[in-house]
């Protein structure tokens, strides 16, 4: 049986669960903002006299089944006031809530709940969502907002390097994160080499991170998925909200396009620091900023269809003195048909395109070089709202890619340089999966799935052939591996298939709740990850090359485990999370020493499989309510990884023993705190303390012809210093904002407030005056004051 009818089958057994019992209907709708007609995501519908609720999906939409009968719906969300309606349900409902702002008092409001409590009872573990209200409080460097830099106070959540965007969960690599961006796969997530995140604040909806329990219709990345939306646009007004800093400025613009049925957002951001440089004669030739707009329109067609069209646009120009010129960045566009089948069956369908692009023109040297990744996917979602206990997703999607590994064109007729283009690569990664929600009693509630991936490495490529299939050899004499030379070449056809491989991808969670207030979780997730990232650092920058899984480069398979405690007490005011881990990554790439990465056309010949393992405890403490709240978060952790040697005269890396990957921090404590004084004034201020990154150090030297040449260690046996630094901020909120349309406040904030020099790498050079080698540790940041003006009308 294929695994298509398989779940087929499932699909049919499952939903025969609700046949049986007593007569039942179904309460149905979507939750809105009353403001805007903005749809609300992870909304609580819940039914008091059975204990049993919902939440709405990634569209505002919910669907509970009950029995008949007459109850009391509450509805309630982070930041707006909770509503409470009683119904009479003796056929199918399709009831709209409208949801006020906290600012908003009305009569019929009878509950008020701003609590950021953890749900006991649902089976989603090692997840963590962010408000977006929330991220704008928190103290960031050069005043701007930055989504993913907010990430990195959650536990099991390290930074890739000081003034990086990319970020390492649970002990793996930043190519191991999928981050999606309305669905659309971001594969660069940082603007100005790391100082600022790809992700307009203003834009943002919601955001979800998942460290493990990775739901079935998550698939090809190894470690976390970073599933962020963009809002839709308020279809009721016109409204302008932005920002403007020291270093950027924003603006967003939103409104009807029919009133209370279309809506556009169109939002962009851009830095202009390098305007200052033209005033330095010294500097008037270089330049580096950064710009993107977001845009999105929707539209409903009637009751049970909906159309939107989202996108993203980012550039990054770095220049230096115009003989260097670096413009990277993301592009994406995605168009969305949601359709409601019945009150039960809710569906999305999606077509969406991603690029990213990365080119330099070297001027001086006479040429371009342009590269990047593409893809094609197409999706289609199901949600099946079957019974109050019993929910099903399922679909399947398909992902076409392009790979440009380097492209070299002349920029000079009289350069010399001849055009060349390497190989280009396509792959097809087609994908099926079903997930069960069941609760199985009031205590135990389970969530359940399969995932069945495939990846076909497609033409139109020439392959090396190598001896024993091995590009790369061991030279037993000298204890290192070399390139091997390859014996001949096969050429394959446009579309022709060169390697495919198929997985089942396994998804569990289990949750029991003890009591009220505090529930056991546990998860099992297996994830494949198709793409691999060759890179010259260990951090994502913008000369990452990704290429797809071949006969030489082998699919990452993750396997993770992880068992947690969750309580909230004290009336809910307060919640501690404490989870443990354990992963393990097969086919984890490392590289041989000295390996050339960049245009190398045959890459094989410098890397090699192995394996990673992370294993580590987390722990999180949040008060949820009140004047003064915030969370402290202390992740104790370990991330490894292995390259035994393939035959018993290899050696392998570090003679085959496990050594630190470069994602290890053994600590990481993070506290982030906010603080409301009155009506005008709050205060924040984050806190984070990391065991330094694994390095190479160099522990002996040598002279050769003269020049003292390091001798370097073990891989990764050494580390930077400890990495901490104090943010704090405080915002200015005129009490004339009650008054008018025009609202506006200040933000002042400081970054590394006790000018902590953090290193971000130590290099070793030869001293030109005694001639010995000395280490260079580089600093980026010190003392960072800002202050912008947030507005909006």
């Amino acid at each position: 049986m294929t695994p298509k009818k398989i779940i087929t089958f499932l699909v049919v057994l499952l939903s025969a669960f609700s046949s049986f019992g007593q007569e039942k209907f179904t309460l149905s709708g979507t939750i809105i903002d009353a403001n805007s007609n903005e749809t609300l995501i992870g909304v609580n519908v819940v039914i008091p006299e059975l204990k049993t609720g919902v939440t709405t999906n990634e569209y505002g939409f919910y669907s509970i089944t009950i029995p008949k009968g007459n109850y009391t719906v509450q509805i309630s969300y982070l930041g707006y006031l909770t509503i409470s309606e009683s119904i009479s349900l003796n056929q199918n409902i399709k009831n709209n809530f409208n949801l006020f702002s906290n600012e908003t008092a009305l009569q019929e409001v009878i509950i008020t709940d701003n609590k950021t409590k953890i749900d006991i009872k649902k089976p989603e573990m090692s997840v963590n969502k962010l408000s977006i209200s929330a991220i704008k409080k928190m103290p960031v460097v050069l005043g701007e907002v930055d989504v993913l830099k907010s990430i990195l106070l959650l536990p099991g959540v390290t930074n890739a390097g000081e003034g990086a965007s990319g970020f390492n969960v649970r002990g793996g690599g930043a190519d191991q994160n999928l981050i999606l961006l309305d669905e659309a796969t971001i594969f660069n997530s940082s603007h100005v080499f790391g100082f600022f995140s790809v992700f307009n604040p203003d834009a943002i909806k919601d955001l979800k991170l998942y460290k493990g329990g990775i739901p079935a219709r998550y698939g090809g990345r190894a470690s976390s998925v970073l599933d962020i939306y963009q809002k839709d646009g308020n279809s009721k007004g016109f409204h302008v909200n932005g920002g403007i800093g020291l270093i950027s400025s924003r603006i967003l613009a939103e409104g009807p396009l029919v009133k209370d049925k279309g809506s556009f957002l169109i939002g962009g951001r851009s830095s202009y620091a390098h305007l200052f440089l033209k005033l330095s004669e010294e500097q008037k030739d270089n330049s580096a900023y950064f710009y993107d707009l977001n845009m999105k329109l929707s539209y409903k067609l009637d009751t049970n269809n909906s159309l939107y069209l989202s996108g993203y646009f980012g550039r990054d120009v770095f220049s230096l003195n115009k003989s260097f010129t670096n413009i990277y960045g993301n592009a994406t566009l995605n168009l969305r048909w949601n359709h409601l089948f019945s009150e039960k069956l809710f569906s999305n369908l999606s077509l969406i395109y991603s690029d990213y692009y990365y080119g330099l023109d070297l001027d001086f040297v006479g040429f371009q070089w342009d590269s990047g990744i593409r893809n094609y996917n197409i999706k289609y979602d199901f949600k099946n709202y079957i019974s109050d206990k019993f929910k099903l997703n399922y679909g399947v999607n398909g992902i076409y890619y392009e790979f440009n590994p380097g492209t070299i064109k002349p920029s000079d007729e009289n350069s010399g340089i001849n055009f060349a283009q390497l190989d280009k690569k396509y792959a097809f990664e087609p994908a099926l999966y079903i997930n069960a929600d069941h609760e199985i009693s009031d205590r135990i509630a389970l969530s359940y799935g399969l995932r069945y991936s495939m990846f076909y490495r497609l033409g139109q490529s020439t392959v090396n052939i190598y001896a024993d299939n091995n590009p790369v050899t061991f030279n037993s004499e000298l204890q290192i591996y070399e390139k091997a030379t390859p014996i001949g070449t096969k050429f394959y056809d446009r579309n022709k298939v060169m390697q495919s491989y198929n997985y089942l991808e396994p998804r569990f969670s289990l949750a029991y709740q003890i009591n009220d207030e505090q529930s056991i979780k546990a998860s099992y997730n297996r994830m494949v990850q198709y793409l691999q990232l060759i890179s010259n650092t260990s951090s994502p920058t913008p000369l990452d090359v990704w290429t797809p899984s071949d006969s030489f480069i082998k699919p990452q398979i993750a396997d993770q485990v992880a068992l947690g405690y969750f309580k909230n007490f004290n009336d809910d005011m307060y919640s501690l999370e404490i989870e443990t881990y354990y992963k393990e990554v097969q086919n984890r790439l490392d590289y041989i020493d000295g390996a050339d990465l960049i245009a190398n056309k045959a890459i094989e010949q410098v890397i090699l499989n192995g394996q990673l393992r992370s294993y580590g405890l987390e722990v999180m403490f949040r008060k949820n309510e009140g004047k003064f709240n915030g969370w402290i978060s202390y992740t104790l952790s370990k991330s490894e990884q292995q390259t035994p040697g393939r035959t018993s005269v290899e050696t392998g890396i570090n003679n085959g023993q496990w050594y630190n990957s470069v994602y290890d921090k053994l600590h990481n404590v993070a506290i982030t705190t906010s603080y409301n004084l009155n009506e005008k004034w709050s205060f924040g201020a984050n806190f984070a303390l990391q065991t330094g990154q694994p390095v190479t150090y160099p522990v002996g030297q040598y002279d050769y012809l003269g020049i003292n040449v390091p001798s370097y260690g073990l891989r990764n046996e050494n580390r930077l210093p400890a990495y901490h630094h104090l943010d704090i901020a405080a915002t200015l909120t005129p009490k004339s904002n009650k008054d008018r349309q025009w609202k506006g406040e200040w933000v002042f904030s400081i970054y590394n407030l006790y000018n902590r020099k953090n290193a971000a790498s130590i290099n070793f050079r030869q001293n030109v005056d005694t001639g010995t080698n000395e280490a260079v540790k580089t600093s980026i940041f010190g003392v960072v004051p800002a202050v912008s003006y947030n507005f909006k009308f």
